[in-house]
């Protein structure tokens, strides 16, 4: 029990980690370009993802299998 439940706390990380470095590209490939903005670093990503989790809901941090 305790080792799914580790596996499941790991692989949800891994999934925070591996989002936050998507939106990173994302951004810095397309935003400085079309509106003249800055490059962000990775914890500026993180705490977008966070930020938009509060606003507009869990998505992407929700676990319940529902988007």
């Amino acid at each position: 029990m305790f080792g799914a439940i580790a596996i499941i706390l790991t692989v949800g990380i891994l999934v925070l980690f591996i989002t936050t470095a998507i939106l990173q590209w994302l951004w810095n490939i397309t935003m400085p370009d079309v509106f003249n903005l800055k490059e962000i670093e990775f914890w500026q990503s993180f705490r977008l993802i966070i930020i938009s989790a509060i606003l507009f809901g869990p998505g992407l941090l929700s676990f319940t299998g529902k988007l």
